[in-house]
């Protein structure tokens, strides 16, 4: 049992992942950057007291319902200790700081679970603002990397402490289950485009924030859409399990995910999801593979005090645990409740998670725009800072920023508005003149006056074609469809 435990969870210096490894949390750090980042400029009006959703209200109505720490197990968030704006702020401050020690690789562990609860705090919180498969992603690459990281508060390469081999198995492991349970979920979901080669036809207009870039893919002939569409399922569905090869099948695998992470995010705005995907990539490389595009081999490790058995079984538990919650999806008793209580278990973390994107693929565009009136006769349009509005204004890349406003509008708009009741209180602010939910748009329109009246018209959208754009320079047409909701 011992040897088992030495062999998969303690260091191991035949690895041959040092720069790799290095390269990885450089980049998560930057990944965590840019989710605080983006929060700074958003969190009061997302969930602030004055905010569309406010997590004090949220965690009061919580600890109504659930007792004593059981409220705490099902809501992880430090904003126990208090909601307010002062709050928000420092959750904001305290993750811009552990981030960036993470880049700069200061206490990489440290600096790790730091980011990972301040992110699980505000995720928690977030209520309709949170459900997104690239939140859940960055939590439990996050976690695994505690047990990946190096030990100590300046370790440089950390070739002295080299990551054991179920850690980096487990990184793989999220790596391969993002492509290949998207494939899985295209084929199990029964939407018709996937099976016809259409699903990419109408991709770039229709997704959450597209690109100008995306406009000109769009105009691209059907046969180069369904190229992609069968691209895409191969690589999904049979090019990934080439990470479980050998060296050179690994080393083509991530030559081709990389060209395919690239084309993703030149051409939609997917915040930070394709970033980390690509950079989870980078763990199928190894020192040697790197060494041929510049980066040194590293020399041999001067020795360190392996770490303490209690720490190794620790490791071994942790991750047994997450792996069984991941695994278990693919197998016929997955619906069991015995079998299935350990993903149960860790359910409120977002640690261990299924996944799968773009099962069905959005067959229109609709976008809810809000409007005001002073005099109960003349509508003006609140501008909003990304998403599409302006028929004239080109899409832009914005990511790996994320406006998560704007996002939870494309979402709302495809379904009844009693699916969406926070855009009714969207609209309840801006007649209060809330700052902070009128910073999550472009400006206020009225310049200060309060609206008497606030509504939500819904349009349709479609990409011009480039003969349109010739003529009206207009990236966009658009047909109103009437009011979103009451």
């Amino acid at each position: 049992m011992r040897a088992l435990l030495d062999r998969f969870f303690a260091p191991d210096p035949s690895a041959g992942g040092m720069w790799p490894r290095w390269i990885f949390l450089r980049c998560l750090g930057l990944i965590f950057f840019s989710a605080f980042y983006s929060l700074a400029f958003q969190i009061q009006g997302l969930i602030g007291p004055r905010g569309i959703l406010p997590a004090g209200r949220y965690l009061d109505a919580v600890a109504g319902m659930l007792p004593g720490l059981s409220r705490v197990y099902y809501v992880p968030t430090v904003l126990w200790l208090g909601a307010g704006n002062g709050a928000l702020t420092a959750l904001v401050w305290g993750g811009l700081l552990a981030s960036a020690l993470l880049v700069v690789n200061l206490w990489p562990r440290g600096s790790i679970a730091v980011c990972l609860v301040l992110f699980l705090s505000f995720i928690s919180a977030a209520q309709d603002f949170s459900a997104y498969q690239s939140d859940a992603m960055l939590l439990e690459a996050a976690f695994l990397s505690l047990f990946f990281a190096p030990r100590g508060w300046r370790p440089g390469l950390g070739a002295g402490h080299p990551p054991s081999r179920a850690a980096l198995f487990l990184l793989r492991w999220e790596w391969f289950r993002i492509y290949f349970e998207s494939g899985v979920v295209k084929l199990l979901s029964g939407d018709e485009q996937w099976r016809n080669l259409t699903a990419m036809d109408h991709y770039y207009e229709n997704g959450p924030l597209p690109t100008w870039i995306g406009w000109w893919a769009h105009q691209l002939p059907h046969g180069f859409h369904a190229g992609t569409v069968v691209a895409t399922l191969v690589v999904e569905l049979f090019l990934v399990w080439l990470a479980w090869l050998p060296r050179p099948l690994r080393l083509a695998c991530f030559a081709v995910v990389t060209l395919l992470q690239i084309g993703i995010i030149l051409s939609a705005n997917y915040a930070f999801l394709n970033y980390l995907v690509l950079v989870l990539g980078f763990l199928l490389l190894d020192d040697r593979a790197l060494a041929k595009v510049g980066f040194p081999l590293p020399g041999p490790a001067r020795e360190q005090k392996p770490p303490a058995r209690w720490r190794i079984l620790g490791a071994a538990v942790a991750l047994v645990w997450i792996f069984w919650a991941t695994v278990i999806v693919f197998l016929p008793f997955s619906r069991d409740p015995v079998f299935g209580a350990p993903a149960q278990a860790l359910a409120p973390f977002r640690i261990a998670n299924p996944y799968g994107l773009f099962a069905v693929m959005t067959r229109a565009r609709y976008e809810i725009e809000f409007q005001g009136t002073v005099d109960g006769r003349t509508w003006i349009a609140y501008p909003f800072r990304y998403k599409p509005q302006d028929p004239a204004e080109a899409p832009g890349i914005y990511a790996p920023y994320q406006p998560r406003f704007d996002w939870n509008l494309w979402f709302a708009s495809l379904a009844p508005w009693q699916q969406s009741l926070w855009v009714l209180d969207v609209e309840e602010r801006l007649r209060e003149r809330s700052p902070d939910v009128l910073a999550l748009f472009r400006r206020d329109p009225f310049g200060g006056r309060p609206p008497q009246a606030v509504r939500a018209m819904l349009w349709q959208y479609w990409f011009t074609d480039r003969a349109t754009r010739r003529a009206t320079g207009a990236w966009w047409r658009r047909e109103p469809l009437g009011a979103w909701g009451p």
